[in-house]
């Protein structure tokens, strides 16, 4: 098969739904002629994503809670027990509690939600790093995460997940400075906001994406497909030379610093 992507192997980690950013990004890779694997956080995800993963044409799935050690070292004796090599890792998991998510940042930011709301959203990159990075020795490999603009400007109801963006994409950065010598480029997309089912628990998401249409460059809101498309190349060779980067896939929102309502709606 042909593709920027003919001959490599990725494993994605955080497909949900068909609605997912992940699946947006399973689907770009897959057409640019990535092997997959796919994995599902716990059995009921796993009746999901095991019949997307075989609708086109991924034979490996897996269990992987990025909460566990155990089950990360798992995963990834599997895919070296497997394939014995991995080009692509592909990390789209963010996750805090729900009651954190809305109002007063101040007041539902509880420690033991901050806690959570980073090791599930930021430390589970660099632990899946550290499984992949011995697959990836001698290959031009690529890791890549996903942020949001809440990283770096307050977003109403996004609250403890922001600080844990922020954190991600600082991982980026450290990622890329330790791993780069050994030929593995790290980075990540900031998307605009989706109807996801992991967005679904932030606050006032239709406004957002109200918002996002209407002063947003473009006119509209990015589609799991913009954001898959961004990832394979950002994972292909032709970025060999890009690392530690944040690319913002929103539509131009995140370049704008002041808009107007249209003639007539002052």
């Amino acid at each position: 098969m042909s593709g920027i992507l003919a001959g490599k192997k990725a494993l994605i980690v955080g497909v949900a739904t068909d609605r997912s950013i992940a699946w947006g990004i399973a689907q770009a890779m897959k057409a640019q002629g990535a092997e997959l694997a796919l994995s599902y956080a716990n059995d009921k995800f796993k009746e999901r994503v095991v019949p997307l993963g075989e609708s086109i044409g991924v034979k490996l799935t897996m269990p992987l809670d990025v909460g566990s050690d155990e089950q990360i070292d798992s995963a990834f004796e599997t895919v070296r027990r497997e394939w014995g090599e991995l080009d692509v890792l592909v990390h789209a998991v963010a996750f805090a509690p729900r009651e954190a998510l809305e109002g007063s940042y101040t007041r539902n930011t509880s420690r033991e939600a901050f806690r959570v709301a980073h090791d599930i959203s930021s430390y589970s990159f660099t632990a899946l790093a550290r499984g992949a990075a011995p697959l990836m020795a001698g290959r031009a490999g690529a890791m890549l995460t996903l942020s949001y603009l809440g990283a770096v400007r307050s977003i109403p109801s996004y609250n403890v997940m922001g600080l844990a963006k922020a954190s991600l994409e600082a991982s980026v950065r450290f990622m890329a400075a330790d791993l780069g010598p050994g030929n593995i480029r790290v980075n990540g997309i900031s998307a605009g906001p989706i109807k996801t089912l992991a967005a679904a628990g932030v606050g006032g998401l239709r406004k957002m994406l109200n918002h996002v249409a209407d002063v947003a460059p473009l006119r509209r809101n990015v589609t799991i497909e913009d954001v898959g498309n961004a990832a394979a190349f950002l994972c292909s060779p032709m970025a060999a030379g890009v690392t530690g980067e944040i690319l913002y896939v929103d539509s131009g929102f995140s370049t704008v610093g002041m808009s107007f309502p249209p003639d007539g709606k002052e």
